[in-house]
């Protein structure tokens, strides 16, 4: 006999402990971190008069070049499939304006291969009897694929776009591509909370955590009355936001993981074609 609630996922109260004990620390060290880096500022330099300084980034308009680059860069895919299209290699990349954060939110968030994963965490959920108010049958798995597909669009909005455009951050992974392993790692689990501004600094990443919640919050409209509540919105918020530190870590390493793995290829190709070759 099946579970209420969270069907095989066992006793709420025992994952609920489990939260509380491993991410909500982990989630609120990190905060504290990455909240002291962010408004660490250089003390002040003299510089040049007011009226010889550069305008700032926000200022400058876009190059045809600055362009084409950004619309390389949010073309990009993993394995030519999974959409990577809010990274960029460049730490001094033009800011996004308001249309084009709306533009990458909705390429993103209705890209063909993102809907088709969502579908497939409906099937996932529905196998697994998860929000078991839903029930089961087409119409259940309908009402798993549009609370999943509204989690990520709502996601989405509210942290690549609403918030971004309203304080003024950028969505963007920044890659930081060079330095140690662990220096690499830490900054790619950081960018969670760490962004870059459209004035080309750095802040808290308010966007992300506003996002996450605010959208956390608006899926008991939609969740069964089993799977509403405060706990449980800050459960998922904060679930979320842990993936999204593992999200960076492929953000900022798939271009090595590329490299080696097509290499070996490479080598296994040649091989194959020049079996004398020593």
């Amino acid at each position: 006999m099946l579970q209420s609630g969270r069907g095989t996922q066992g006793d709420p109260t025992i994952v609920k402990c489990c939260l509380a004990r491993c991410i909500f620390p982990w989630i609120f060290s990190t905060l504290l971190v990455t909240g002291s880096l962010a408004q660490q500022t250089p003390p002040p330099q003299p510089g040049p008069p007011a009226a010889s300084q550069p305008a700032p980034a926000a200022a400058q308009p876009k190059t045809e070049e600055e362009k084409e680059l950004e619309r390389q860069e949010q073309s990009h895919r993993v394995l030519g499939v999974l959409p990577q299209f809010a990274v960029t290699n460049r730490q001094n990349a033009l800011p996004l304006t308001s249309a084009e954060k709306f533009r990458l939110f909705a390429k993103s968030a209705f890209d063909p291969v993102a809907l088709g994963v969502v579908g497939v965490q409906a099937g996932i959920s529905q196998a697994e009897d998860e929000f078991s108010g839903y029930g089961q049958g087409a119409a259940g798995y309908g009402k798993r694929y549009g609370a999943s597909l509204a989690d990520e669009v709502s996601s989405g909005f509210f942290s690549n776009y609403f918030y971004s455009a309203l304080l003024k951050e950028d969505p963007r992974y920044f890659r930081r591509g060079e330095g140690t392993f662990k220096e690499r790692l830490f900054y790619s689990v950081t960018q969670e909370f760490v962004c870059h501004t459209d004035k080309g600094g750095r802040s808290f990443n308010y966007q992300n955590v506003f996002g996450a919640f605010t959208s956390g919050s608006i899926s008991n409209i939609y969740y069964p009355s089993t799977d509403r509540g405060f706990g449980l919105t800050m459960s998922r918020s904060a679930i979320a936001l842990a993936y999204g530190s593992l999200g960076g870590f492929l953000d900022e390493f798939w271009p090595d993981i590329s490299q080696r793995l097509f290499r070996r290829r490479q080598k296994d190709q040649q091989s194959a074609q020049n079996p004398d070759a020593k």
